[in-house]
């Protein structure tokens, strides 16, 4: 019966991972216009690094929850554009955007929205069995 409920475990996990991936992507595509004065300071685009773990309460290893191993800047250089009449354009008349790039983080949060929704899907069928199964007890 304890495998049975480690489906809910692995889904609860891959919701909550599922989660912050699609809150990371929104940081990104929010920021994805902001500009700064020197590289440094230029925001960097965060991707979500996941990490299987093992439930040791499942004999059969098949249960793996997820959880987020870490958040990680992107390594990819800022965009230098040359406006001298921005606000923030440094002494030589550049600003600095972030290398991301939109379409990437769209279909990053359209796979993170479909597993979260294949997750809850899961979550509910499973339930829906687990009552069927005690309603099969009942008769």
């Amino acid at each position: 019966m304890s495998t049975l409920f480690s489906v809910f475990n692995t889904s609860a996990s891959a919701l909550t991972a599922q989660s912050v991936r699609l809150n990371t992507v929104a940081s990104n595509l929010a920021n994805a216009n902001t500009a700064a004065s020197s590289p440094e300071e230029t925001y960097k685009s965060k991707q979500v690094l996941f990490q299987t773990l093992l439930d040791r309460s499942d004999p059969t290893g098949a249960a793996r929850p997820v959880r987020v191993a870490d958040i990680v800047d992107s390594t990819a250089e800022p965009i230098p554009n040359y406006e001298p009449n921005h606000p923030q354009a440094n002494d030589e008349g550049y600003v600095f955007r972030p290398a991301i790039s939109v379409v990437e983080e769209m279909a990053n949060m359209m796979s993170a929205s479909r597993s979260y929704e294949a997750n809850v899907e899961v979550m509910n069928t499973s339930r829906q069995l687990l009552q069927r199964t005690l309603q099969v007890g009942q008769r």
